[in-house]
């Protein structure tokens, strides 16, 4: 008999592996759940599921293990660290990234630099990932073809105020299949907000995600409450930043009020490509 020995850091790929060939079919509850308490995962951001609700957000959107799956700008990773080990056995995942030219901000730069710092960690866990990088005015997201569904977490408000939404939109129309899934989480700004003030605050307006995405060739398939947070009031003084995780100049004196409102209140949008 052969003795194996293994941390929960390489748990989930054999466990994925095994289920598929024992069961002959996919649970991606089960997935997820052993995603979640891999070892692999930073501590700071497991602590943020209780805000982000990864579990049902995905399940939400429809994602199964073998489906593949381009996920938008995942910066650090957060949402990479249960997206890659749980499609590495029979789906694909594609990390997506700015192409680092001249112009790009030192803050991409670091980004890319501290995921493959990620990446050497933990090996097993992302050595069948698919790094893209692309040109936000003409991207190119899926080079292998094209995917059951592209994921994009709070990042509307940076194209927007880049002036590339309507681009990135097209862009993720052009990567999905046929009846395949956008699935969106965004800050959410209340009916009604200017454009303007939507940019500098972080929160987006549900009616101008919803254009875009109709724009591009989406019809919006669901909505879901699972990222709501009835106290955040979407007025602070530095906009969404302000809240967790980054509480961004807020005193010292005022912390223990904002940590008490959580992260954000956040729409969470199923699209589908007609």
């Amino acid at each position: 008999m052969i003795d194996v020995k293994c941390s929960k850091r390489f748990l989930v790929p054999i466990f994925v592996a095994l289920f598929l060939s024992s069961c002959g079919g996919p649970d991606a509850a089960q997935f997820l759940d052993d995603a979640l308490v891999g070892e692999h995962r930073t501590p700071a951001y497991a602590e943020r599921d209780e805000f982000r609700h990864p579990k049902e957000t995905l399940l939400f959107f429809g994602l199964k293990p073998e489906s593949s799956v381009v996920e938008i700008t995942p910066g650090f990773g957060w949402y990479a660290e249960i997206l890659a080990p749980l499609l590495s056995a029979n789906g694909q995942y594609y990390y997506t990234s700015y192409t680092l030219d001249e112009d790009i901000s030192p803050f991409f730069i670091e980004v890319e630099k501290a995921f493959k710092e990620k990446i050497e960690l933990n090996p097993d866990i992302y050595e069948k990932l698919t790094w893209v990088h692309f040109d936000p005015s003409q991207p190119a997201f899926a080079p292998d073809g094209p995917v059951d569904m592209v994921l994009t977490f709070r990042n509307v408000h940076n194209w927007a105020k880049a002036g590339t939404a309507e681009s990135m939109f097209t862009g993720f129309a052009q990567a999905l299949k046929p009846g395949g899934v956008l699935g969106l989480v965004e800050h959410r700004a209340k009916p009604g907000t200017p454009l303007e003030e939507q940019i500098g605050s972080g929160y987006m307006t549900v009616e101008y995600v919803v254009q875009l995405a109709k724009d591009a060739g989406f019809r919006l398939d669901a909505s879901s409450e699972i990222n709501a947070n009835s106290k955040d009031t979407t007025d602070h003084p530095g906009g969404v930043w302000n809240l967790l995780p980054n509480l961004r100049n807020v005193a010292d004196e005022d912390k223990a009020a904002i940590m008490a409102i959580g992260e954000s209140d956040r729409m969470t949008l199923r699209f589908v490509k007609e």
